[in-house]
């Protein structure tokens, strides 16, 4: 959790804690600015405090029916300030600053989350539930979501490494970085991202590139039926040579709700399949 972050969860805790002194049950009205953070609201118990959210926040199947107040470019702020939210929940590395700064120049109070690596899903659960005042749901989330990644990370720990591609968009060959999540999700894998090194989140890369640094998989979450299609033109790639190209839910790996852990489980078979190629381990 970052900075900005721990402060908004203690802010809050104050105000929870002088609701709760008062006998009211706390009920703050929240606006999300992400499909990622209305999917950790609900995912916190603190879905029905959900009066406004971004576009494309459809999971669970309640975040369908709240109120749009925009996307992650452009909000409509008029529209927020009709719905008098207590508070806006940010993402701190999706949400763009200057949303946060006009925001809170309208006199909207903006909590930022941080969730870059699998294991900032379960402390933004427990942030979100102390700032809608449901920590014993959101505690109870978080426990379950750390016990299911550390069953994953003690399955697939130790195992030998295998260098993998990220496709995230079919046009141009755009990957991540080390610093995006599906990274995250392929090194708990036992998966070496071949562009974790490269500046930036989700940079595009030349095709040349690809061919240099040979991936053994590739895995892409472009969303189509076959993925392994746009790729057999280049046979030399060892992962197009050996068939080890394979698609990955977009959603289940790319938002950092508790729903990362069935994409992680998918991605992690994937490798694990084409480790145990014997074409693969002769190499």
């Amino acid at each position: 959790m970052d900075r900005v972050s721990r402060l908004g969860v203690l802010l809050a805790g104050l105000m929870l804690a002088l609701v709760a002194a008062a006998g009211e049950a706390p009920r703050p009205r929240i606006v999300s600015l992400a499909p990622n953070l209305t999917e950790l609201l609900f995912a916190a118990g603190a879905g029905d405090r959900v009066v406004g959210a971004s576009e494309f926040s459809d999971y669970p199947e309640a975040a369908r029916g709240i109120e749009r107040i925009g996307d992650a470019y452009r909000l409509d702020y008029e529209r927020i300030l009709a719905l008098e939210p207590d508070l806006a929940v940010a993402w701190a590395s999706g949400t763009p600053p200057d949303a946060i700064t006009r925001l809170e120049d309208l006199g909207v109070e903006v909590y930022s989350i941080r969730t870059e690596r699998l294991v900032d899903v379960a402390s933004a659960i427990e942030a979100l539930g102390a700032l809608a005042g449901t920590p014993a749901v959101a505690n109870e989330a978080a426990r379950r979501f750390r016990a299911d990644l550390a069953g994953l990370e003690s399955r697939y720990g130790g195992l030998a490494p295998v260098r993998v591609f990220i496709e995230i968009d079919a046009e141009l060959p755009y990957t991540v970085t080390g610093r995006h999540l599906i990274s995250d999700v392929v090194s708990l894998c036992g998966g070496r991202n071949i562009f974790a090194d490269l500046p930036g989140i989700a940079p595009a890369v030349d095709l040349e590139a690809v061919i240099a640094r040979d991936p053994q998989v590739i895995l892409s979450t472009v969303g189509d039926a076959d993925p392994a299609a746009r790729w057999n033109r280049w046979p030399g790639i060892t992962a197009v040579r050996l068939g080890h190209v394979r698609g990955l839910p977009p959603d289940e790996v790319s938002r950092a709700t508790p729903r990362v852990l069935e994409g992680t489980r998918v991605a992690c078979e994937a490798i694990q399949q084409s480790r145990l190629d014997p074409a693969l381990r002769a190499r």
